[in-house]
């Protein structure tokens, strides 16, 4: 309906409080916990939003965004190859190192800083968040969310033996890997015809499209290091390596003109920008007036070198993490409302105080002005309150709804993946991505439907009689969607909206990458049963994917036909 978000949300709470009180029988504590959980899990989001507008308004405000614009021109001015670079190779490697939205919190601003609108910003980094997130953050939603979803079953460990748990991840993640690549190898492709679609003076996919060299390759100097390091190194390092050797393949590249198109893409004059596509923060070139100086390009770049480095640091050393997670570092509120609910913040190991870090040491190598600097502050922290409604409400309704079980009833989410595979029988891994994509859009991680839905696939799988390659298949296809669902997750796209400005056009971006998850869902499926099944399912596979391109290729706007003619 195109309402905003904070609306949506606070009727998604309502009724989903009213649902879990009064259908499900759930406890009034138990629900008052969760809401109280969501409400810390919401404040810690709202903390990397700050700390990501910080960082770009640092930048911004020394004047470093001239010479970091000045080497993405240098690199190619082609719009379609910057989102290529920044939101595809850069932020899977951000991905890689630190998850949970980062990505989005910290390429989408950098978009913003080189002239991309605020929604286009926002829309290629969170497509994106797809084939780097099953190994995000180190590998969380493998290590975590697979781990915890099948530990203490005897089902499963007596399907997987002699293979501990422990044992089975890594298998499982490899296999992750080679899904992502076969699927998402043409989401580079994908994102940049959305680019041109949507943003284009000619509204048309193909624009797009004729950047296909660059994009198959690189989606393919990311998918193919990725599968190599998850078989010889296991779940920990996929994306974050992958996306390291792939920037150092494709920059380089791309200086030197390889596989780059024919044409120019760049987006119409702003006067011409359609309604929406422009947030509150429009950073322009800073004013080198009085006090400032030209800033060199690797000193410019050094603010998101920190990022990047501390981010690896602090998830890599192990006594490091150890002492940024432990108990004098986390806040706990344990046991709330007597519900057997804890909610945690650690924000020691949070990205935010990552950002905030790098943008403290960048005062230093920038040489900032006072004045300059408490600008930045200001801007950031009214952004971060334009932002807090709607994740104050969405990230509360996401913990009861997940929290909603009774001793009559399972939860919300288990209820709804029931159903599902009730109502599928045999061909349940053609849907089984669906349901991972389900619990990310609700639960805003890929790590919590891994753990609310992992044990799910499983049994379902036994019970529809797969043997345990077919049945492992099924928990590759429940982290893979969970992975797609990144693309709409509700506070994902609120997170990332904020941090460049955009607010109450979420339905707006949700329509938008709506588009690629559906592709992506419906092809893993695809590919899901020609593992179990082979045979006719790898042509279907083949011929849903020539669909897509063929009907975005043939797509054309009229009104785009208008302006280009």
């Amino acid at each position: 309906m195109r309402r905003s978000a904070k609306l949506s949300m606070l009727v998604a709470y309502l009724v989903t409080v009213g649902l879990a009180l009064f259908l499900w029988g759930a406890p009034a504590a138990r629900v008052a916990g969760a809401t109280i959980n969501g409400l810390v899990t919401a404040i810690t989001l709202l903390y990397i939003v700050f700390g990501a507008i910080l960082l770009l308004y640092t930048v911004q405000e020394s004047g470093a965004i001239r010479s970091i614009r000045r080497g993405f021109m240098d690199i190619s001015p082609d719009r379609r190859i910057q989102a290529i670079i920044i939101a595809w190779m850069f932020g899977s490697m951000i991905e890689g190192a630190s998850g949970f939205g980062t990505p989005a919190a910290v390429a989408a601003p950098l978009l913003l800083a080189i002239g991309f609108p605020a929604m286009a910003a926002v829309m290629v980094t969170l497509i994106i968040q797809s084939v780097p997130v099953s190994f995000g953050a180190v590998g969380t939603p493998m290590l975590v969310g697979i781990t915890t979803g099948l530990s203490n079953s005897p089902e499963v460990a007596t399907a997987i033996a002699p293979m501990t748990v422990a044992d089975y991840v890594p298998v499982v993640g490899a296999q992750v890997a080679l899904v992502h690549a076969v699927v998402g190898v043409v989401i580079p492709l994908l994102m940049v015809g959305m680019l041109t679609r949507f943003f284009g003076t000619s509204r048309s996919f193909a624009e797009g499209f004729r950047a296909w060299k660059f994009a198959v390759f690189a989606g393919l100097a990311f998918t193919l290091p990725y599968v190599l390091v998850a078989r010889v190194l296991g779940p920990e390092f996929p994306s974050l390596l992958g996306g390291l050797i792939g920037l150092m393949i494709v920059v380089p590249a791309a200086r030197a003109g390889w596989f780059l198109p024919s044409d120019r893409f760049d987006f119409p004059p702003r006067a011409q920008w359609g309604e929406g596509w422009q947030g509150k923060l429009e950073p322009e070139e800073a004013d080198l007036g009085p006090g400032r100086r030209d800033i060199g390009l690797m000193t410019a770049w050094m603010p998101y070198v920190i990022v990047a480095g501390l981010l690896v640091l602090t998830r890599t050393i192990q006594p490091l993490k150890a002492w940024l997670t432990g108990p004098d570092t986390t806040l706990v509120l344990r046991d709330l409302f007597g519900s057997g609910i804890n909610a945690q913040a650690q924000f020691a190991y949070s990205p935010g105080t990552v950002m905030i870090v790098a943008s403290l040491i960048s005062v230093g190598l920038f040489r900032m002005r006072g004045r300059d600097y408490g600008r930045a502050w200001a801007i950031s922290g009214r952004t971060m309150m334009a932002a807090a409604p709607a994740l104050l409400l969405a990230v509360p309704m996401v913990q009861v709804f997940i929290n909603s079980g009774s001793a009559q009833m399972p939860s919300m989410p288990i209820t709804l993946a029931e159903g599902m595979a009730a109502a599928t029988g045999a061909t349940w891994p053609l849907f089984a991505p669906i349901v991972g994509a389900l619990g990310a859009f609700i639960a805003g991680s890929n790590t919590v439907s891994n753990m609310m839905f992992a044990l799910f696939q499983f049994s379902t799988a036994q019970g529809i009689g797969l043997d345990l390659a077919g049945i492992t298949t099924v928990v590759v296809l429940q982290a893979v969607g969970g992975a797609a669902g990144n693309m709409i997750c509700v506070h994902n796209v609120v997170a990332a909206s904020a941090v460049v400005g955009l607010t109450d056009r979420e339905g707006d971006i949700i329509r938008k990458t709506l588009i690629p998850m559906v592709y992506y869902v419906l092809q893993a499926g695809l590919v899901g049963m020609a593992l179990v099944m082979g045979g006719i399912w790898w042509l279907a596979a083949a011929i849903w994917l020539a669909v897509v391109i063929g009907s975005m290729w043939a797509n054309r706007d009229p009104q785009g036909a208008a302006l280009r003619a």
